[in-house]
């Protein structure tokens, strides 16, 4: 098998895998969302992963492969990042940006990688592969940007309101340490 071939195969199966791990990423997120939109949004994007993820499949069956063990650690990474950074705000406009800031982090490693394997599908004249996975690359980068669309619309003022208003500071360990500073005061 050609080196190419060969990498092209690693390169999906990273992907299969990334995809699996950005789908129970979102789901676990979608509980913690408050913005009806982002939900929606997150929602409709959790199906079009699955989609994906299965366009990235039939592509390793055009290249006579399919899916093994591999495990993306880049998106392992960006997940165990979100989760860390979910816990540190309340349910509400803010920990809604920071889900989105997650979600975006998650699209751009996706662009980055599904725009390097259409290049490589491309010159090594795998022209189905190729347009299967420019369809996603498509479908990401459209995704990122309906992901900034709610952000500007409806996220960002809600949380600059809270933030105007004064409702809560939105962050736990601001929370803890408020706590804890009264507890040394008394």
């Amino acid at each position: 098998m050609a080196k190419l071939q060969e990498m092209m195969i690693a390169q999906l199966r990273d992907a299969y895998s990334a995809e699996k791990q950005a789908i129970q990423g979102m789901k676990r997120a979608l509980r913690k969302i408050s913005s009806p939109e982002l939900k929606q949004g997150t929602q409709a994007h959790i199906e079009q992963s699955e989609e994906q993820r299965a366009r990235v499949e039939q592509a390793l069956q055009q290249l006579g492969s399919k899916p093994d063990r591999t495990v993306c650690e880049a998106m392992r990474g960006l997940i165990e990042e979100a989760q860390h950074e979910m816990e540190e705000y309340e349910k509400g406009p803010v920990l809604d940006l920071a889900i989105v800031a997650s979600l975006q982090r998650v699209e751009h490693y996706e662009i980055a990688a599904y725009g390097t394997m259409v290049e490589l599908a491309n010159a090594t004249q795998q022209t189905e592969v190729a347009e299967l996975l420019s369809q996603t690359l498509a479908e990401e980068k459209a995704q990122d940007e309906r992901l900034t669309e709610v952000t500007r619309a409806t996220i960002l003022p809600q949380a600059l309101e809270q933030e105007s208003t004064g409702d809560g500071e939105g962050s736990k360990s601001a929370e803890r340490k408020a706590k804890a500073s009264s507890k040394a005061a008394g």
